[in-house]
């Protein structure tokens, strides 16, 4: 009768350590699966466009940001490239505002050509198109 409520109350918490714990678990594991499924695929992608963006370089084929496709012409900076979307219809672009790479070019050094006629190629189907072409020139040139 002379016993308080807050003095019963005090008795039983004494043990409640291992509840706590219990009610922190699912919020553990929630934020373990959230990391998994989310943070580290966004990451991952993150790394990719910022090495995509930074192997950019002349006569690679770009997709902005806002869809417009063209060819990198020039290299600026670090920050800014130089890409053509129609013949003589040049614009400038953040790197960062590049969404993917279509073609990548071939670097200067490396071209076959250097002014010279090129070697026939493939095409899609792989036919020989520079044989068909010049085939072409030299029946219309008899006619």
């Amino acid at each position: 009768m002379f016993t308080t409520p807050a003095f019963a109350q005090a008795a039983g918490a004494a043990g409640d350590t291992g509840g706590m714990l219990m009610s922190l678990l699912p919020f553990v594991l929630i934020f373990i699966i959230m990391y998994f499924l989310i943070l580290r695929p966004q990451q991952k992608k993150v790394k990719e466009h910022a090495e995509m963006v930074k192997n950019i370089r002349r006569g690679d084929t770009i997709i902005t940001s806002g869809g417009l496709v063209g060819k990198v012409t020039k290299v600026i900076d670090d920050d800014t490239v130089e890409f053509e979307v129609a013949e003589g219809i040049r614009a400038r672009q953040m790197r960062q505002m590049i969404t993917g790479v279509r073609a990548k070019g071939e670097p200067l050094s490396d071209r076959a050509d250097n002014g010279k006629a090129a070697k026939p190629g493939k095409d899609a189907k792989g036919k020989e198109t520079e044989a068909k072409d010049a085939e072409a020139k030299d029946d219309s040139a008899t006619k």
